[in-house]
């Protein structure tokens, strides 16, 4: 690994101090650590007919994603009140692709927990799931709100001072394709591009759409994975305490949320950087209106010819 590694090219972020190096494969960079996961799974991940993919660029609503979808599909197991979202943070509760395999084919063994999470690209996803008729949901993010959460993430992932991080150069790598799993456009235009060749097979969800109407959204999730609502379970309320208990203002405010590490033992990061803001907007306290201009002209150049709106 570490001599086919160092064939790659290879982008060292100005602002880490060099802390930070990112591998190019397959047209998309990836730190060491997450690429090497992602070889390993390409080569011996074999996807099961009823496995369902949660599948993301981060930083664009994964973390909500993993919890609505995790308390849908165990609903019948757990309630609002006895859930393990109360006292474990959602990226722990669904096996990542990239360093998770064993539990996923543990899961695949012993139990029917179908829930797999992923950043990778469709087109560096295992064939055995791009060959199988795994169900995909994909969720995106206006790009500004991208680029300004993955400035406050990393960084801080990294226990690197945010003084010592200029937006400026986070901007210019970042409309230059390189950022964690990027470039961000190709990344989208992957899963729709698999979207229209395989209709009813993959899923969209925008995390505006899902912030502004949450109920439609959860009901469609839900039917789509083949987890959905009775007209029972809705009057009962099961729909409304499902999006309670994954509120960002819920999660944010669990214990395990505001003190736990998630991967302490090989990749620690701080669970409480999970949940900064989840605000729409926030991009604008930190765009220059060039910024602003150069970044909508991408977008327009990038995304031609689809109906996704990034901007």
């Amino acid at each position: 690994m570490e001599d086919f590694l160092k064939t790659l090219p290879q982008h060292t972020c100005s602002w880490s101090k060099g802390t930070v190096t990112f591998y190019k494969y397959q047209g998309f960079w990836n730190i060491q650590d997450f690429l090497e996961g992602e070889i390993i799974a390409q080569q011996s991940f074999k996807a099961q007919p009823n496995d369902i993919f949660l599948c993301s660029c981060p930083k664009t609503g994964t973390t909500w994603l993993k919890a609505l979808a995790f308390a849908i599909v165990t609903r019948e197991k757990f309630n609002e009140s006895t859930s393990p979202l109360l006292t474990t943070m959602p990226h722990e509760c669904i096996p990542f692709l990239e360093k998770d395999l064993k539990q996923i084919e543990d899961n695949h063994k012993n139990s029917s927990f179908p829930l797999v999470a992923t950043h990778l690209s469709y087109t560096s996803l295992p064939e055995s799931v791009i060959s199988s008729d795994c169900k995909i949901v994909y969720i995106y993010r206006n790009i500004k709100d991208v680029i300004n959460s993955n400035h406050h993430f990393i960084p801080a992932a990294l226990n690197i001072p945010m003084e010592d991080v200029s937006f400026k150069e986070t901007f210019d790598e970042f409309c230059q394709g390189i950022s964690w799993y990027g470039p961000y456009w190709d990344h989208i235009l992957g899963y729709w591009k698999a979207s229209q060749e395989r209709p009813g097979r993959i899923l969209f969800l925008k995390y505006e759409d899902m912030k502004k109407d949450p109920k439609s959204n959860v009901k469609k999730l839900a039917e789509f994975i083949g987890y959905p609502f009775s007209v029972e379970e809705e009057n009962a309320g099961v729909v409304d305490n499902i999006i309670k208990l994954c509120s960002f203002d819920k999660l944010r405010n669990l214990e395990v949320n505001k003190t736990g590490m998630h991967r302490p033992e090989d990749f620690p990061i701080e669970n409480r950087l999970y949940f900064r803001k989840a605000e729409d907007g926030d991009w604008e306290n930190y765009f220059t209106d060039e910024m602003k201009r150069n970044i909508d002209n991408l977008v327009d150049q990038k995304l031609s010819g689809t109906d996704l709106v990034l901007k």
